[in-house]
């Protein structure tokens, strides 16, 4: 109790005291700033703001370059997947179904990209010999004539 007393009766003392008091709590918010400061900074070596912007700038420019690579690099895909066989349909049959020789081992597949070209094979099957018939497809019709299975097999395909 005698202390507070002293303090109190001394006012140089007192003001030290506060003024202590002050440069503490002064220097933890100038600590909690700087460790602020430090987390918003961002790359190597970076000394202040301008540096960090200097660095997502840098890190921008490469992330534009790589979105126009990859639009194009896209585009070529898509280009390149609508020539490719989007859609693959197979169907067997009897040719002979009177005779009842042969079961179902004749088919007709089509192998169509999504504008609906591609071919149709066809396979009729016997037992002294197999014939095999390819034909080109252009938007799902061809200039010529088509089986029943093959027509079949291409409108299962779309």
């Amino acid at each position: 109790m005698n202390f507070i007393k002293t303090i109190i009766s001394n006012p140089l003392l007192l003001g030290f005291i506060i003024l202590c008091i002050v440069v503490l709590v002064l220097l933890g918010l100038i600590i909690w700033m700087f460790i602020k400061l430090r987390r918003f900074l961002v790359g190597f070596d970076s000394k202040d703001i301008s540096d960090s912007l200097k660095f997502v700038s840098g890190n921008l420019k490469d992330l534009q370059a790589f979105r126009k690579e990859l639009e194009v690099y896209l585009t070529t895909v898509e280009s390149r997947l609508k020539k490719s066989v989007q859609s693959v349909n197979t169907v067997r049959f009897n040719p002979f179904k009177g005779t009842g020789g042969g079961g179902n081992q004749s088919f007709a597949t089509a192998f169509l990209n999504e504008e609906g070209n591609g071919v149709v094979i066809s396979s009729l099957y016997s037992r002294d010999h197999v014939s095999v018939f390819s034909k080109p497809i252009k938007s799902l019709s061809s200039e010529y004539e088509l089986s029943e299975e093959e027509k079949e097999a291409i409108k299962g395909s779309k």
